[in-house]
């Protein structure tokens, strides 16, 4: 299989109001628009908000969105009106995380990868070695 595109759809329960929330609130940038929906840049990918969700269907899913400063990013955020669901902190696996929800409940997870942790460190012995 290649994969030439992807994004994470989401279906809200209210879509203004989820869009506004990605919009306004996080501050993504619009991609592109159409009648019923909105893509999203995400980072390396896309966020689709679209279509007509359950009220309340929050299921397993979630976002994973990778900051280069997690203080500073929830300060912004703060500045806008959010309170995290969880705060900052160091989780066992070495990542710097705090949890937000989108208008519908979805989890999303902030993350900053700190300067001396293996996903930032190259594991491949040297060349030649």
């Amino acid at each position: 299989m290649e994969v030439l595109s992807s994004r994470v759809l989401l279906r809200s329960h209210d879509l203004a109001k989820t869009t506004a929330f990605y919009a306004d609130v996080l501050g993504l940038a619009i991609y592109r628009t159409f009648p019923g929906g909105t893509v999203f840049f995400l980072g390396q990918g896309f966020l689709e908000v679209s279509g007509q969700g359950e009220p309340d269907a929050r299921g397993n899913a979630g976002i994973w969105l990778q900051v280069r400063n997690l203080a500073a990013t929830l300060a912004e955020l703060a500045a806008r009106g959010l309170t995290p669901d969880r705060p900052a902190r160091r989780e066992p696996w070495g990542l710097d995380e705090a949890w937000i929800s989108d208008p519908d409940g979805t989890r999303i997870v902030l993350v900053e990868i700190p300067a001396d942790h293996p996903l930032r460190t190259d594991v491949r012995p040297p060349s030649g070695a």
